[in-house]
């Protein structure tokens, strides 16, 4: 499993003492004021960084960094990822799972057959979509509720599901 975990991206920059805009990859945006630090991950490093304030805009989430005191230091960063330590993840509910460790899980069906691989995880509202691609390129989109996923087995990477009418 990542030891690291994306739960934001920067994508602009917000005044001019540094502030930085970030679209968040989590279900529950408050979760930045519970973080002191955050690595941003650029083209060739990884750096820690201190969290010192934290506002909100819309649908998106303002960073006050550490060492980030103006705009053209801010813009640097654009586009960078925000990731932070496994260990301080939020404790998620039984049978949830962070979309970065779905990825990549093989998909079976309950008679064994490969359905392929999980690359891809959309969030409808009610229930998030698996899609799975085969080898050839061949999609198949499942609803992620408990009459299709009988089993998520994250250590060897692999999930079984059951194939109700009309998904293939």
């Amino acid at each position: 499993m990542e030891q690291l975990m994306e739960i934001g991206q920067i994508v602009n920059t917000y005044g001019i003492k540094g502030f930085v805009k970030v679209v968040p990859f989590t279900d529950d945006y408050t979760r930045f004021e519970d973080l002191t630090s955050v690595y941003i991950e650029t083209k060739n490093s990884l750096k820690s960084v201190v969290i010192e304030e934290v506002k909100y805009s819309k649908n998106l989430v303002l960073l006050k960094l550490k060492g980030i005191d103006d705009v053209n230091t801010a813009e640097i960063y654009k586009n960078c990822y925000l990731k932070i330590d496994r260990k301080d993840a939020v404790k998620l509910p039984e049978d949830s799972y962070f979309i970065v460790d779905l990825i990549g899980l093989e998909v079976y069906t309950e008679d064994n057959n490969n359905l392929g691989k999980i690359v891809d995880v959309y969030p409808t509202g009610a229930n998030d979509i698996y899609v799975v691609k085969d080898e050839l390129g061949k999609q198949v989109l499942l609803p992620a509720i408990g009459e299709v996923i009988k089993n998520v087995d994250l250590e060897n990477k692999k999930m079984i599901v059951h194939l109700i009418d009309g998904l293939i």
